[in-house]
């Protein structure tokens, strides 16, 4: 027998429920009543409605209703805004019979305004960790009569490192409390978490009948990769689903993507951390309300949200981690719905996308993005399954049957239909065939050849010719051959059967735009095997570490002349002044004459020309008998004070030049 508040099965019974999902089943067990509970179950399996039932006995009691609303009675944290918003609204339906008044205290809005409903009076609060714990550090909310906390979505608060804040705000609560902690997993950081602020929790593990994701039909779309977008196009129009969300990776491609889907005619909203709070409020509440038909978002801006009616999610970049391949696609097949999770793939990501499908443990169907043909298809198999055709006209719509009926023919009514039906929704994309194999190259047949002054050095290139020559000559692209580019001139190849038209077009002058010449060619041109070269303006890149090869010049036979370059000019060597006087004083010696076994003592005689400060700095130091920066000499002649300053000698005569 299940424990619920009348007040509770009352609201219930107005949305609808006629089951429970497990997780909600299991926290309905009298034997749990007020206890602290441990929680794991899947993605999308109504953990809100589970904890919301779950504290309604230690909220209420045996009380019909709640009393006027003052300090909180109950804290429910989620990890991000949107999330902590849900959780407001979804709790505010199921307490409304019973008089609840809630409160939410979230990043990204006025505080001020937070802080007067805190003072009005409020029984569940729900909130982002960072911005309760300002609360409590500004004395702005009482939690001393706080019954119950709840933590939604905790593996996901500590993977956003909310750990500090989360302990931080479990140890201002009050002791006796009931404490409930929600997670799609349990790993090690959340069991350390219950068990230090957890008493005797009961572990509940919510499975439930179908595998995880099992409402979820995965779909693995090959494209090439310049048809992503217009896959996603096309994916969104087979599909047409009431509300769609578009996966991608980065903010420029949520902007890009959402931009082109507002071109193409359907109504998106992006979202992404770029926005202010206001605006993201303002984009899911279009979603909600149905004025948005599709929302482009990142993993972060779309964590934890929960829109109605989300039939299709599509991956135009895929995740990085088959975490988030989960919780994307866990968006949709919410609560016993189906869902479909498609995943845009390209030929450079497949293997990756095996990898993530492979990791989640998921499988998908492989095939191709809809063409073209297929959306229309598919729009005519809906037009016809619509139940309007098996409905009679009614009064007000039988005068104008009849006025169709005699203005237009049968077959002018159902054109006219499809023709207007077609105007309201957004053309498919045409994408280029997967399967198709490339046309072989065929000849291009008898053709002459042109050549257009200028090459490489004025910017010339086959993308550029093409269109200057289809607009003066008059060509289509299939009268056109080949293309090559040189540095100073190009080359062009002309259907023979388009030459005369051609060369009419062009005149006489045979001038191209920007003064560009043309000649025609008697035979081909002399293009060469290799291609075109590099330019001459451009570097050859070398090897590192090899020299490059230098040609040996030839050598000319024996009757041959010399090279007529002439040799280069040797320096011829010039003696000093020093040098030429050193010379000829050794010149005059005799040669015979011995060498003196010891070197005369004192300093060698100075070199030079007595008159330069060199020879006059050296002559000093030989009449002194000290170098430069040296003590005192105990030689004889020399003088010394006490104090270690050595006193000039007096002038004597110079010595002799060569003497010793």
């Amino acid at each position: 027998m299940f424990l619920m508040h009348p007040a509770l099965r009352a609201a219930l019974d107005d949305r609808g429920y006629t089951t429970l999902t497990p997780v909600q089943t299991s926290v309905l067990d009298p034997a749990l009543k007020g206890r602290d509970l441990l929680v794991s179950a899947q993605t999308g399996s109504g953990k809100t409605l589970g904890f919301g039932l779950a504290i309604a006995p230690t909220l209420l009691g045996d009380d019909e209703a709640f009393a006027p609303g003052a300090a909180p009675l109950a804290i429910v944290i989620a990890p991000t805004r949107e999330l902590a918003l849900q959780v407001k609204r979804e709790l505010g339906w199921l307490y409304a019979k019973a008089g609840a008044v809630l409160a939410s205290c979230v990043g990204g809005m006025d505080m001020r305004d937070e802080r007067r409903a805190l003072e009005r009076g409020a029984h569940i609060v729900a909130a982002t960790p960072g911005r309760l714990r300002d609360h409590i550090n500004r004395g702005s909310i009482d939690l001393s009569a706080v019954r119950a906390v709840v933590l939604d979505e905790a593996d996901e608060m500590l993977d956003l490192g909310f750990r500090e804040d989360l302990e931080f705000i479990l140890e201002n609560l009050p002791s006796e409390r009931q404490t409930l902690l929600f997670s799609a997993t349990v790993p090690p950081a959340i069991a350390a978490l219950a068990k230090g602020y957890q008493n005797d929790a009961e572990r509940i593990v919510a499975r439930s009948e179908t595998p995880q994701h099992g409402d979820i039909e995965y779909r693995a779309l090959t494209v090439p990769e310049r048809d992503v977008d217009n896959a996603v196009i096309n994916t969104l129009r087979y599909h047409e689903a009431p509300s769609a969300l578009v996966f991608a990776n980065t903010r420029a491609m949520v902007n890009r993507l959402a931009a082109r889907l507002s071109n193409r005619g359907f109504n998106a909203v992006a979202l992404s951390g770029e926005l202010s709070q206001s605006e993201r409020t303002h984009a899911l509440q279009a979603m909600r309300d149905g004025r948005a038909q599709v929302c482009v978002a990142t993993d972060v801006a779309a964590r934890g949200i929960d829109l109605p009616r989300l039939d299709l999610v599509v991956h135009a970049e895929l995740p990085s981690n088959q975490e988030t391949l989960l919780h994307r696609s866990g968006r949709t097949g919410r609560a016993g719905r189906k869902g479909v999770s498609v995943l845009i793939v390209t030929p450079r990501t497949r293997s990756k996308a095996e990898r993530l499908l492979g990791w989640a443990k998921v499988r998908a169907e492989w095939g191709n993005a809809p063409s073209a043909a297929d959306v229309r298809a598919m729009d005519e198999e809906r037009m016809f399954s619509d139940p309007a055709w098996q409905e009679p006209a009614t009064e007000e719509e039988q005068e104008s049957v009849q006025r169709l009926l005699d203005a237009f023919s049968p077959e002018q009514i159902a054109a006219g239909y499809l023709r207007l039906l077609h105007t309201l929704r957004a053309p498919p994309e045409e994408l280029a065939d997967m399967d198709a194999k490339p046309e072989p190259v065929r000849d291009f047949g008898p053709s002459t050849w042109f050549a257009v002054s200028g090459g490489r050095d004025v910017g010339a290139e086959p993308r550029r010719l093409l269109p200057m020559l289809c607009k003066a000559g008059g060509l289509s692209k299939e009268d056109v051959g080949a293309i090559r580019v040189r540095d100073d001139q190009s080359f062009v190849q002309i259907r023979n059967g388009a030459v005369a038209g051609f060369l009419a077009t062009v005149g006489e002058s045979m001038v191209l735009e920007k003064g560009a010449r043309l000649t025609q060619l008697a035979s081909p041109p002399d293009l060469g095997a290799k291609g075109p070269g590099p330019r001459k303006d451009t570097p050859v890149r070398k090897t590192p570490g090899a020299k490059p090869h230098r040609p040996k010049a030839p050598v000319p036979a024996a009757d041959e002349p010399g090279p007529t370059t002439k040799p280069a000019r040797k320096r011829e060597y010039k003696p000093s002044d020093d040098r030429k006087e050193a010379v000829e004083r050794a010149t005059a010696e005799p040669q015979t004459a011995a060498k003196p076994k010891h070197k005369p003592k004192g300093p060698p005689p100075p070199k030079g020309k007595p008159s330069s400060k060199k020879n006059r700095a050296r002559a000093a130091v030989a009449v002194s008998g000290k170098g430069p920066g040296k003590g005192p000499s105990k030689g004889p002649g020399k003088t010394s004070n006490k104090a270690g300053t050595a006193k000039r000698p007096p002038k004597g005569p110079k010595p002799a030049r060569g003497g010793s």
